[in-house]
């Protein structure tokens, strides 16, 4: 199942992506290396990411609706 972000406050969320990414820079590392487990790890990080970010997009948004 995917992981549900939706319900992570915001400052929540940027931690969590913050972590994701690093995570991705450091499966980046290891591809170029040679050394991995799941070459399918890759895609499911970049899909969090966008997950993430999305969700990140829309508490910008309804942020400036609330001014």
């Amino acid at each position: 199942m995917k992981d549900s972000y939706k319900n992570l406050t915001f400052p929540e969320v940027k931690a969590k992506l913050e972590e994701v990414k690093k995570q991705y820079f450091d499966l980046r590392f290891q591809l170029v290396i040679g050394h991995i487990d799941n070459p399918l790890q890759k895609r499911n990080l970049r899909r969090k990411i966008a997950r993430l970010n999305t969700i990140v997009h829309l508490h910008d948004l309804q942020g400036e609706a609330n001014k």
